[in-house]
């Protein structure tokens, strides 16, 4: 009685001849093994940072908000002062005309306006340095407790699934997670310099990223922005646009009012 052979397992000089010609047809080697992260550019790093920003901002004006009611108390008392003196100022201007340099000395010189200027100056000054440093403080917490987790990122870089990890691609102790959040202050200082540091090839790294030997990576295989944070950046946009336009009103309404003042005076 004849019995089948039995199938042989293929030779491995046969299993290289198969996986030569199907690479050949594929017109080239197919890797199974996932693509490598790529450092994350200054659009989409720009993106998360502004997006933490936001969460940290409701927390920030709860905490600010008893300092801030009392600076922009400070503020409006100076601008009325402002106003009060303004009109006198422009009287004397229209009625005795002097050389533009003799008539900026008289101002510089009047302490009415010289009072309300520096009380408006150490209220706009104290307005933004409490926020300033509440933000540090929170933001050194976010970063820190965030990068050193095991998601790798702040909620911001995470919607843009980026992740933040040493040189060789190990996670950030809590100690170096704050060696890198110390390290960004020199990127703030230099005017952001050391942010825009990111733009440059070949290695595309911030001041601060270089200082403490860590990169912030891309997970994902697009590189392009997803629509939604094209979207978050034109509403930066039109927000600047309108506080632009917003201050250009006020003090556009001082001028007018003070001019008011003095031509119902003659």
């Amino acid at each position: 009685m004849h019995t089948p052979a039995t199938e042989q397992p293929a030779s491995e000089q046969e299993q290289a001849a198969v996986t030569s010609a199907a690479d050949a047809l594929a017109g080239g080697p197919v890797s199974l093994e996932p693509a490598a992260p790529k450092l994350a550019n200054l659009k989409e790093r720009y993106v998360a940072w502004s997006l933490d920003a936001a969460c940290l901002l409701p927390l920030l004006l709860l905490l600010a908000s008893t300092r801030l009611q009392h600076d922009l108390a400070s503020a409006g008392a100076a601008i009325g002062s402002l106003k009060l003196a303004l009109p006198r100022l422009m009287e004397g201007m229209l009625s005795n005309p002097q050389p533009t340099m003799i008539m900026a000395q008289a101002w510089l010189a009047d302490p009415v306006l010289a009072g309300g200027v520096g009380r408006l100056e150490a209220a706009l000054s104290d307005m933004l340095l409490t926020p300033m440093l509440l933000y540090v403080l929170l933001a050194l917490l976010w970063s820190v407790g965030f990068e050193a987790s095991r998601w790798q990122a702040t909620p911001g870089k995470r919607a843009l699934g980026l992740v933040v990890a040493s040189a060789d691609g190990r996670k950030l102790t809590t100690g170096h997670a704050l060696q890198r959040f110390l390290a960004s202050s020199l990127s703030w200082l230099t005017l952001n310099i050391g942010h825009a540091m990111v733009a440059l090839p070949p290695r595309h790294l911030a001041l601060h990223d270089r200082i403490s030997d860590t990169r912030v990576l891309r997970e994902r295989s697009d590189a392009s922005l997803p629509i939604w944070a094209w979207g978050w950046l034109i509403l930066q946009g039109v927000a600047a646009l309108y506080a632009f336009f917003w201050l250009f009103i006020q003090v556009q309404t001082v001028m007018n009012a003070a001019m008011q003042q003095v031509m119902g005076g003659i």
